[in-house]
């Protein structure tokens, strides 16, 4: 099978007004950014605010693992296979970040013959987005550090500055660095301790991707908290003053991105907080707008159903107001079997037992989406390799917890392989009615809402909080910010906060190591284990494998 950028080179795509033509926009509603990619204005979305809602369909998967699960792929997929079978739709996904491009992933533009084109801009610079946000996290710093050196009228202590500074790069050296090492106070700043976060991590990012409109957007960003006092008062963006600035740096940030699949449906590509440290999901204005111009929207939810499916249904669904009609839950095979203890190194590994137990990682996931009342089915992303006896056994122990399962061959056959999925969304939409309900009320206290997710979500069996952790905690319920919802940073690789525990596991507590509040995205942070916010690169990063060509193309993407 050809490579994926060898597959978009070769794609039937569609000039990007064509594409904008068939939601009903006209080139005068677009800004193009070349042949196939455009922002929309808000004042030109806001003309379709009153068109009914579309069906919303939530994309999520079981943990990830190195043997792929294909959530993007199939969710692409999905958004062909509906189109195919004559449905309108639309789809809302995230922004790839340069940092993991560059680092494991190489790529997240979908795969195969379900891919959102151009993949070698949406992977990379894109509409510059990311750079935007970056240069106003880091204006913001600026402002700050400068005012430490303009005699500190605020009277912030260096050492309990909360605001570090951004890039959109993996840089492990940086997560922890001194400033103001360049001699006296105006030449060189005030020392003290302080380092970088990935741009998708910055609390801006988180900010963007909720914000319903430029006031919003304004209003959020000055609620941010960077910095406390010597009497250990809260310094917020509106006490610096500079939010105007920012604002002008996100002017056309907040604007959605508009792209195409290979097969030429429209989907804005828009947002890009990390589900593990941020809430993991496209913004508020690309997922409300894919509904106002389809008939059925696709979106999907970063990392696992514990991560960016649970942050999606409790956080964007209780600020956005709105909630999925369906959601599908993607698996492979060797994923499950990777979390029954196979080793994908060790073929002889790869067996049935294998497979039987790693299901159990797939049971919580759908224990935990049906816990909100929405309709769930599962997707077995099939690889050629998949032996038929095991995709049986999957579709079987499906039956069995009386969930939905098809299998999507959207890889190799993009939305021809999906029909099946797109036909079994469909029926469970038109028989089934939710009854969604958010996992916590917004009045309990943080610890209570905190010990919900870890037990009901993870399956822990309680929680463990630093003295730090606890004093945070009290100390934020005190100043008001209690009834805020919960963004737990953990890591990806398990249901747990120890990587190396796959499957479901039983018999360990959550550990909160620090808590912090992002108060312009409206939530608090609690983050456990051993989680990072600036990622290291591997060993061989991706980036070593990538290339242009005398000619100017891209080489190396995934």
């Amino acid at each position: 099978m050809k490579d994926d950028i060898q597959i978009e080179e070769e794609a039937n795509v569609k000039n990007i007004v064509d594409i904008a033509a068939t939601i009903g926009l006209g080139p005068e509603d677009i800004d193009q950014y070349g042949k196939y990619i455009a922002k929309v204005p808000l004042e030109v979305l806001s003309r379709f605010d009153g068109n009914k809602s579309g069906k919303l369909i939530m994309v999520t998967a079981v943990t990830p693992t190195p043997a792929g699960e294909g959530k993007t792929v199939t969710t692409i997929g999905l958004i062909q296979g509906l189109s195919r079978i004559g449905k309108k739709v639309v789809g809302a996904l995230r922004e790839p970040s340069v940092g993991p491009t560059f680092g494991v992933k190489g790529g997240a533009t979908g795969g195969g013959y379900s891919q959102v084109y151009p993949m070698w801009d949406i992977d990379l610079h894109f509409t510059g987005d990311i750079h935007a946000v970056s240069s106003a996290h880091n204006l913001l710093s600026a402002i700050l550090e400068n005012n430490l050196v303009r005699d500190n009228p605020l009277r912030i202590d260096p050492s309990k500055i909360v605001l570090k500074k951004a890039m959109d790069m993996n840089c492990r050296e940086l997560r922890d660095i001194i400033v103001g090492l360049g001699g006296g106070r105006l030449s060189g700043g005030v020392t003290h301790e302080g380092g970088f976060l990935i741009t998708s991590a910055s609390e801006i990012s988180a900010i963007l991707a909720l914000a319903t409109g430029y006031r919003d957007l304004r209003e959020r960003i000055e609620r941010m908290v960077v910095a406390y006092t010597y009497t250990g008062e809260m310094v917020t963006v509106k006490d610096l003053g500079c939010a105007g600035a920012m604002m002008i740096l996100l002017k056309d940030a907040i604007k959605p991105n508009l792209v195409q699949t290979l097969e030429g449906q429209p989907v804005f590509v828009h947002g890009f907080p990390f589900a593990n440290i941020a809430h993991g999901n496209n913004s508020v204005i690309a997922t409300k707008y894919a509904m106002k111009l389809g008939d059925y929207a696709v979106t999907e939810a970063g990392f696992a159903a514990d991560l960016g499916g649970e942050k999606f249904l409790d956080i964007v669904c209780r600020q956005a107001g709105i909630s999925p009609d369906c959601v599908v839950i993607v698996a492979s095979v060797r994923a499950l079997m990777t979390h029954g203890g196979a080793d994908l190194e060790k073929p002889e590994t790869l067996t049935k037992e294998a497979l039987t137990k790693g299901l159990s990682n797939l049971d919580k996931h759908i224990e935990n989406v049906k816990s909100y009342g929405v309709p769930v089915v599962v997707s077995i992303n099939h690889f050629s390799f998949d032996d038929p006896e095991h995709m049986q056994m999957l579709r079987d122990h499906c039956k069995e917890l009386g969930a939905e399962c098809v299998q999507s061959d959207a890889f190799m056959e993009g939305g021809k392989g999906a029909e099946e999925l797109a036909r079994k969304v469909v029926e469970v939409l038109e028989k089934g009615k939710k009854d969604f309900r958010l996992l916590y009320e917004d009045n309990i206290p943080l610890k209570k809402k905190i010990e919900t997710i870890a037990t009901k979500i993870y399956g822990a069996d309680g929680v463990t909080y630093t003295d730090q952790a606890n004093k945070t905690l009290k100390n934020l319920e005190e100043k008001g910010y209690g009834s805020l919802p919960i963004c737990v940073a953990k890591t990806q690789y398990s249901l747990s906060d120890v990587a190396e525990l796959k499957g479901a596991p039983k018999g360990w507590k959550l550990s909160v190591r620090e808590v912090t509040v992002s108060a312009g995205a409206g939530f608090v942070v609690p983050i456990c284990g051993t989680m990072m916010l600036m990622p290291g690169l591997s060993k061989v990063p991706a980036a070593m494998k990538m290339d242009l060509t005398d000619d100017g193309k891209v080489r190396g993407l995934k």
